[in-house]
C-alpha cells in the first residue's frame, strides 16, 4: 500500500538512517530499502542521495515530494481520528515541537493535564531551536510548537500562552543583588555568556539599541551548560526568566525593557489541525492563557 510506503519515506528522513527506521517501524532493514526503492522507481526519480560515510540527504524533487508525503499522512491521521471520535473513542499522535525553556517551564503541566483527559493519544516531542521548529512547522515534521510570537509570520496560526521576560542571571556574588532591575549598560564590564541561536540575535540587538558593545566571554548553546557555567562564576548570561529561574544556585533579576516575550502555540491552520491537535491546544489554553 502506497501509504505504508509514505510511511517509511518519511521515518527514514526523519531519523536520518535506514536501520534506525527500520527499527522504529518494526520492520526489516531490507523492507525499509525495498519501499524506498520501489517509490523511486514507480515514479522515475531519487528521493535520496545514498553516500557511503555520508549521511543521508533529501534530492531536490526529495525535498519537494517529501512535504507533500507528510501532508497526506497528516490528512490520514486526521481521518482516523475523525473515525475514532465517531466511536467515541480518543486516539491519535501529536509531534510537539518545543525549545528548551517551553520543555521545561510550560510542557510538564500541559502534558499532565492532557494525559489525564486523553490518556490514548501519544506526544512525541521534537525538541530544538526557534528556527528548526518554524522550519518543521512549515514542512509537516511536527502539528503544533511552541514559538516566540513575534518570530512568526502570518502562515500560522497561533495560540498566545504566557509572557515571559529578558533577564539576567548571576551567581551569588553578584553586584547585582540590592537591584529591582538591571539596564543594558549595567553589563557594559560584564563578561558575557552569550546564547547561541536565535537569542543570540535578539541579545545582540538589546545591546545594539542601547549602544552598549557586550563584553563576550563565551558563547554557548545548551542553556543547562550556561547556568553551570554562571554558577561557577565565569560569567553572567542574558536569557528567559522562565527558564533562568528553574535554575538552582544562580540569580535572575529582570532586564528593564520596554516589551515583554510572548511564548505562543503555533500550528498552521486550527480549523484544519487534527481532532487531536485540537484538543490539546484548548488544554494548553486551560493550563496557561494570555486571552
Amino acid at each position: 500500500m502506497t501509504i505504508a510506503r509514505f510511511e517509511v519515506f518519511s521515518k527514514v528522513v526523519e531519523l536520518g538512517s535506514f536501520t534506525k527506521a527500520a527499527k522504529a517501524l518494526h520492520m526489516t532493514q531490507s523492507a525499509v530499502s525495498h519501499a524506498i526503492a520501489s517509490l523511486e522507481s514507480e515514479w522515475a526519480v531519487n528521493l535520496l542521495i545514498r553516500e557511503r560515510g555520508k549521511d543521508l540527504a533529501l534530492t531536490e524533487i526529495g525535498t519537494k515530494i517529501l512535504i507533500q508525503v507528510r501532508e497526506i499522512l497528516n490528512r490520514m491521521e486526521h481521518i482516523n481520528q475523525e473515525i475514532a471520535l465517531q466511536a467515541n473513542l480518543e486516539i491519535g499522535t501529536i509531534r510537539i515541537g518545543s525549545f528548551t525553556s517551553a520543555s521545561a517551564c510550560l510542557l510538564p503541566k500541559i502534558i499532565s493535564k492532557f494525559h489525564r483527559k486523553y490518556p490514548k493519544i501519544e506526544l512525541k516531542l521534537f525538541e530544538g531551536s526557534y528556527e528548526e521548529i518554524i522550519e518543521w512547522l512549515k514542512t509537516g515534521v511536527i502539528d503544533v510548537g511552541f514559538i516566540i510570537e513575534h518570530d512568526l509570520d502570518c502562515e500560522f496560526d497561533t495560540v498566545p500562552l504566557i509572557e515571559d521576560t529578558i533577564a539576567v542571571a548571576f551567581p551569588d556574588n553578584g553586584r547585582f543583588l540590592g537591584k529591582d532591575f538591571i539596564q543594558i549598560k549595567d553589563l557594559k564590564n560584564e563578561p558575557l555568556i552569550m546564547p547561541k541561536g536565535m537569542y543570540q540575535l535578539y541579545i545582540e540587538a538589546i545591546f545594539k539599541k542601547a549602544k552598549v558593545q557586550p563584553n563576550v566571554r563565551f558563547e554557548v548553546q545548551d542553556c543547562n551548560t550556561i547556568a553551570n557555567m554562571v554558577n561557577e562564576g565565569l560569567g553572567v548570561t542574558v536569557g528567559s526568566e522562565l527558564f533562568l529561574k528553574t535554575q538552582p544556585n544562580i540569580y535572575t533579576k529582570r532586564l528593564q525593557l520596554a516589551s515583554l516575550r510572548k511564548i505562543a502555540l503555533a500550528c498552521m491552520s486550527k480549523q484544519d489541525t487534527p481532532p487531536a491537535v485540537q484538543s490539546f491546544l484548548k488544554v494548553a489554553t486551560e493550563v496557561y492563557s494570555l486571552s
